[in-house]
């Protein structure tokens, strides 16, 4: 794998340089003032990319899934029902995790390449008559199919069955790239990483979680030390950490904020929806389709390609990486094989995503593929010449 390359990965995403010197930073004393004021710019930052009317942010160092178990822990009861829909490699995970937590999961199966079925899911709150689902769990943008599902129409089930269930929001690989709105959404807690739309290396569960869920930690009684919340928001709000805090990441992560906010939050969603667009022009050049059934669940982080009959996507992302040193996702789970993921989030441009289409034909003509060298680049640059105005059309 060539470190020059960009990589065109679902995450961890390239990291700007800013970001880098950002965390390249002395030893720091994060029981004093100066790690205070180090910590304070970040988490306020994170508050507005969320969009968080109130509640609190919590930086816990650990990565996603880390988040994922540090939202149910903090919240509900060995034996508590969460309900869940499973219809992508993360959203599988998140319900293992529960169940190894001893948590009740009520599952609603969907094919993969379909997103969250908010049909199938406000009928199972509403036939639940007991109330005795504690938790509502969604992903949000599911990299392992490139299918983003519709939060705000959750949060509209919930409310339709009268539920008062937690809405517990996986936005690892979508927050900071696509529109997110915490409090408008009703998110309970809302889980990203670092690593992703944030541009930095992994270490950094970033938590937003609203008052509601903040009140669910006086009777949650699931066992938590690391993950405790309690102890971090009485430590954080006297200006320190429970224990030793990855001052790099943070100073990176603050960073990160300025940059997106400098770029404009509606320019970052535009430029990841149209880089995304060039995509999906250049994958319909190549014959080929997105995993996602429909394009209103289409991602603009990830796309998932569904590979002619007869291909293997792994292959393709063997050679490449092999060959040309550049990096492309795999296929997992129900798809692996089936599909090659093309990553476009976090530090990119279309002439960055044009270098990946390309040696992406490269290694379908190595491979036999019946792919036109320069089709999808041709049909991507097209798409990407009409500038600002290729967003709206992708919208």
């Amino acid at each position: 794998m060539s470190l020059q390359n960009p990589v065109f990965i679902p995450g961890p995403t390239n990291i700007p340089d800013a970001i880098r010197k950002a965390c390249d930073m002395p030893t720091l004393d994060h029981r004093s003032a100066a790690f205070a004021r180090l910590f304070r710019p970040a988490v306020d930052g994170v508050r507005r990319i969320l969009k968080m009317a109130e509640g609190e942010v919590i930086l816990l160092p650990s990565t996603g899934t880390g988040g994922w178990e540090a939202a149910i822990s903090n919240t509900l009861s060995p034996g508590d029902t969460v309900l869940a829909a499973r219809f992508g490699m993360f959203s599988q995970r998140w319900i293992d995790l529960c169940q190894r937590h001893g948590l009740t999961v009520q599952v609603i199966e969907a094919p993969w390449g379909e997103g969250a079925p908010l049909a199938a899911i406000e009928a199972a709150l509403r036939a639940d008559g007991g109330r005795t689902i504690r938790a509502v769990l969604a992903t949000h943008n599911e990299t392992a199919t490139g299918v983003k599902s519709d939060i705000a129409g959750l949060r509209r089930a919930l409310d339709a069955a009268d539920h008062p269930a937690l809405l517990f929001v996986d936005g690892v690989s979508s927050i900071a790239s696509m529109p997110f709105e915490m409090s408008g959404w009703g998110v309970d807690i809302a889980i990203a990483g670092s690593q992703k739309g944030f541009m930095l290396p992994a270490g950094l569960a970033i938590l937003g979680v609203s008052p509601k869920a903040l009140a669910a930690m006086d009777t949650a009684m699931l066992p938590r030390a690391f993950f405790d919340f309690r102890d971090m928001l009485r430590s954080t709000a006297a200006g320190g950490y429970p224990y030793t805090p990855a001052a790099g990441l943070i100073a990176g992560l603050a960073r990160s904020v300025e940059m997106l906010e400098d770029e404009g939050l509606a320019q970052v969603y535009a430029r990841h929806a149209r880089i995304a667009g060039g995509v999906r022009q250049a994958v319909a050049a190549w014959g080929m389709r997105p995993c996602a059934v429909t394009p209103d669940l289409y991602s603009d982080t990830v796309t998932a390609v569904v590979v002619p009959e007869g291909c293997n996507g792994t292959d393709l992302v063997k050679l490449a990486a092999d060959t040309y040193g550049m990096a492309f996702g795999v296929g997992l789970g129900e798809v692996a094989g089936k599909v090659f993921r093309i990553g476009h989030l976090g530090m990119l441009t279309e002439p960055m995503m044009l270098s990946g289409l390309a040696t992406a034909e490269m290694c379908m003509a190595d491979l036999g593929w019946p792919v036109r060298l320069g089709s999808g680049v041709a049909a991507a640059q097209a798409f990407y010449r009409k500038g600002p105005q290729a967003a709206k059309a992708a919208a």
